[in-house]
């Protein structure tokens, strides 16, 4: 077993004889001593415990993204850069522009929240040239403030780009990088055993397969959006982890002519550029996706092997019509996506599969899709209802009608019989009529905090009836754009 091994800002750390579930915050505020960083939620809500980690990309350019700390498990840091607040400031004392800007345009009152914002802010000043305001408030979506507000903090933001730098972080990159590759090139992979429990990192598939077969009963790690709040949250003891990030096989997108496939391992942010280019509305699902702090982290393959009812993904890929790529002792098999659900918290899956990947139908001749997602907040809050159709009309019928559905049922659900009431029917008021009848008898929703069952399906008939009226009367006004919001 080798150490875990990361660089501190620029100081090689190697730590051996840790708790596998030590979360990144809780070690920066415990025996690294950096509190800037500071503990809201414990879930990755609030932002305040954001950290910029910095990557070596395949091409050897450094990568920075932010992600949050409190649910980060320290091990995942393993062969990256690890920055926080106290890193920023140049050597004679002067803040980074990320931070005199906040000071400049007043976007600090109690200052709790200040670090977080200051990263999320830090690391777009890296990887992103003068957004627009509308870019600024997707990127602090992860960021609470609860007493500044946040026009003067999304002003910082603006702002930081006319402060001049001299940008040390890019500076030092090639000391930065050198280290990188030195770590990256290390064959072994990362093992980590204490006080009971292992955590595993392989780097290819065999591996992972070999290991899977050693330790059944494993937690399969991914981004640690979900699996990070079994620990802060629900205080389980985690025995085993099998972390899939590092293996090369579940990682990639291949845009092909007529599919996507994209890998497990693969994040939400990385995987929305080609997934809102080829379908415009499930970019703006994914914008909507948990914030960019979770985005940065989540993975497309976990959010779909967790299975959650009220997962956004879910409903957009069974209507588009998505397969799912599953590996195990017995090689690969694929089967569509809605056959993975088989009750709440049961899959299909044998034991040893786990997702390999998930191949995406592009859209043909005459194919519309539209998805929708009806929450009490715009940015990072689970759906109430999720629904997502796809439509395909000749001489006038339905010649095909795909429904996919989250939040009405115990699964992730295909309606199938509005499927079938509306196939072979004129595309027209009296047969949407009949299907929104069957929508509205199909499923059983729950009442809960979020909605009650009665609004649950009256909201999944209105939205089939809202994508009748945008595939039928395009000129008709039916959604609020961004523009409109931000005047």
């Amino acid at each position: 077993m080798r150490p875990l091994r990361f660089l501190l800002d620029e100081e090689l750390r190697e730590l051996t004889d840790i708790d596998p579930t030590m979360t990144v915050l809780e070690w920066l505020r415990g025996p690294a001593g950096l509190t800037g960083t500071k503990e809201g939620c414990a879930e990755g809500d609030c932002g305040a415990c954001t950290v910029v980690l910095g990557t070596l990309a395949s091409d050897g350019a450094m990568r920075y993204r932010a992600v949050n700390a409190c649910i980060l498990f320290l091990p995942m840091v393993d062969g990256c850069q690890l920055l926080t607040v106290e890193h920023l400031k140049a050597a004679d004392g002067r803040l980074h522009p990320a931070q005199q800007a906040m000071v400049d345009q007043h976007g600090s009152q109690c200052g709790f929240c200040t670090p977080g914002f200051v990263m999320s802010l830090f690391a777009m000043y890296l990887t992103e040239q003068r957004p627009t305001r509308a870019r600024v408030n997707d990127v602090l979506s992860g960021n609470l403030c609860r007493c500044t507000g946040y026009r003067p903090i999304v002003d910082a933001a603006l702002a930081m780009y006319d402060i001049e730098w001299d940008e040390p972080v890019r500076a030092h990159a090639a000391k930065v990088v050198q280290g990188l590759r030195a770590m990256r090139d290390d064959p072994e992979p990362l093992a980590i055993e204490h006080a009971g429990r292992r955590y595993f990192a392989p780097t290819h598939a065999d591996q992972l397969d070999a290991l899977l077969a050693a330790h059944p009963k494993a937690t399969l790690l991914a981004g640690a959006t979900d699996v990070g709040l079994w620990v802060t949250k629900l205080h389980r003891d985690l025995r085993e982890i099998l972390f899939i990030g590092n293996v090369a096989e579940l990682h990639g997108i291949n845009d092909r002519t007529d599919e996507l496939v994209i890998g497990a391992a693969v994040t939400h942010a990385d995987a929305f550029a080609v997934i809102a280019r080829e379908f415009p509305d499930f970019g703006e699902l994914l914008r909507r996706f948990g914030s960019t702090l979770v985005r940065n982290s989540s993975t497309v393959g976990g959010n779909v092997a967790n299975g959650s009812p009220i997962g956004d993904s879910m409903p957009a890929l069974i209507a588009l019509g998505a397969r799912v790529v599953l590996r195990g002792p017995q090689g690969e098999r694929e089967i569509p996506l809605e056959d993975l659900y088989v009750a709440y918290g049961k899959q299909s899956r044998a034991a040893g599969e786990y997702v390999a990947r998930l191949r995406i139908p592009k859209l043909a001749r005459g194919e519309q899709f539209h998805c929708y997602k009806l929450s009490k907040r715009f940015d990072q809050d689970i759906s109430a209802v999720c629904a997502a159709f796809k439509l395909r009309v000749e001489n006038g019928r339905v010649a095909e009608f795909r429904g996919g559905f989250g939040g009405v049922a115990a699964i992730p659900s295909r309606g199938r019989k509005t499927e079938h009431a509306l196939v072979g029917q004129p595309w027209n008021e009296a047969t949407l009529a009949r299907a929104e009848a069957v929508l509205g008898e199909e499923f059983t929703p729950l009442t809960d905090m979020r909605a009650s069952r009665d609004y649950r399906r009256l909201a999944t008939t209105r939205l089939l009836r809202k994508f009748f009226i945008e595939t039928t009367q395009p000129g008709v006004a039916t959604r609020i754009l961004d523009a409109e919001v931000l005047a």
